[in-house]
């Protein structure tokens, strides 16, 4: 009998995160007594059907990102990676790092997370993979308020909802050989997307469709010095 296949998790670790302020990586800053990134990759081991867990570290840092995890992961397994200089070679190396397992379908889905989204739940983290593995991808969205559309001419949506304009976060969760085939083809081409979706989108076989799944402006990301008051507040 074989085992049936399990998702992984690839937590992006290695961003500069200059706009926080100070000297360290944003995602190494405390946050309610454990560093911003303790919190995404202990949720993400508390997701079910999830292994491994890769994180993606800046070089340099390998030493300081296993001590801030130390705590949260007790007996399990987490990988360390070596980043690159742009988002799209940080994810490549952790591709690397998967390929054989997405090659013998022991993994069938993989889902990219940005360790600076501490406030992403476990539930979400489930819905991506669920809709990844039923369609292909999955993208977490939010409406964004109080914004026009480029065109406000544009015509209304179907039934007459009018145009919406969404916010894209992470984790975003694909299927896994089509991902890293799509990401074989996007190094051919030259092409550097600003996120996951943008290199599968353009890349993948036609016949998968990417969904957006409900999230919310909890999962918010930190970027400047106030969101991390922020989150401390929701955390609270």
């Amino acid at each position: 009998m074989t085992n049936a296949p399990t998702a992984a998790i690839v937590v992006l670790a290695a961003g500069s995160g200059t706009r926080v302020g100070g000297e360290i990586n944003k995602v190494l800053l405390p946050l309610q007594g454990r560093p911003v990134l303790a919190w995404s990759v202990r949720t993400a081991l508390d997701v079910p059907g999830v292994d491994p867990v890769v994180v993606v570290h800046r070089p340099g840092e390998r030493a300081d990102v296993g001590t801030a995890l130390l705590p949260v992961i007790g007996e399990r397994e987490v990988l360390l990676v070596e980043g690159g200089a742009t988002r799209q070679d940080s994810e490549r190396a952790a591709f690397a790092a998967l390929a054989s397992r997405a090659d013998d379908g022991s993994i069938d889905v993989i889902a990219v997370h940005d360790g600076a989204r501490p406030l992403a739940d476990a539930e979400l983290f489930a819905t991506a993979i669920t809709t990844a593995r039923r369609y292909g991808g999955a993208v977490p969205t939010v409406e964004l308020t109080g914004l026009l559309p480029r065109d406000p001419a544009a015509a209304p949506a179907p039934g007459g909802a009018g145009t919406r304009l969404v916010g894209v976060q992470t984790p975003q969760a694909f299927r896994a050989a089509p991902l890293l085939a799509a990401y074989a083809a996007a190094a051919a081409a030259g092409f550097d997307g600003t996120d996951t979706a943008a290199a599968f989108t353009r890349f993948a076989p036609p016949d998968l469709e990417v969904r957006a799944v409900p999230s919310g402006p909890a999962n918010l990301k930190v970027t400047f010095a106030e969101d991390l008051r922020v989150a401390e507040r929701l955390l609270a």
